[in-house]
C-alpha cells in the first residue's frame, strides 16, 4: 500500500530562519515559497536526494493541532507516504486501528495533492497523500 516517500514536512515558529538553515544544510535555496499576509513564508519547500523528496517547512500556526496541543500527544515531523487511494488508504489504515489526526485536505486547488495523518495505534503520526510529482519520477524512472 506505501508506494514511497513523497513529502516530510517540519514546523517552524520562524520558517524564513529554518529556510536559511536547511539551505545551508542542503547546499541549495527552496524551489517553492508561499508568503503569508506580512510577505514573509509561511511555506518553503526543497527538493533532495537522489529521488528529489520533497522537503516542506511550514509555519507551526498550521501544525494539524496546534490549538489544542497537549504535552505527551503526537506531533512533531510528518512524514507523508505516497499511496494511489487516497480514501481507502485511510479507511485501511483506520480498520487497523489507527486513529484520525488529520483529516483529507486538499493542497492547493486542482494540483491533485492531497495529505491525511492518522496516529498509529503505537502514538506515531503517519502520512498518508496523493502526490502527482512522485508518479511523474517513478514514471521518468522507467
Amino acid at each position: 500500500m506505501l508506494r514511497g516517500l513523497a513529502t516530510i514536512s517540519f514546523f517552524a515558529d520562524e520558517v524564513e530562519a529554518a529556510g536559511e538553515w536547511y539551505a545551508e544544510l542542503l547546499g541549495a535555496r527552496p524551489y517553492f515559497r508561499v508568503p503569508g499576509p506580512d510577505g514573509r513564508a509561511v511555506y518553503l519547500e526543497f527538493r533532495v536526494g537522489d529521488h528529489q523528496h520533497e522537503l516542506g517547512l511550514i509555519d507551526a500556526r498550521f501544525r494539524p493541532g496546534a490549538a489544542g496541543a497537549v504535552a505527551g500527544e503526537p506531533g512533531g515531523a510528518v512524514a507523508y507516504w505516497h499511496v494511489d487511494d487516497l480514501e481507502g488508504a485511510v479507511e485501511r489504515l483506520v480498520s487497523m486501528g489507527a486513529r484520525v489526526h488529520e483529516k483529507i485536505t486538499a493542497r492547493g486547488e486542482g494540483t491533485g495533492f492531497a495529505t491525511a495523518s492518522v496516529v498509529d495505534p503505537f502514538g506515531n503520526v503517519l502520512g498518508v497523500m496523493t502526490n502527482p510529482h512522485y508518479l511523474r519520477m517513478l514514471t521518468a524512472g522507467r
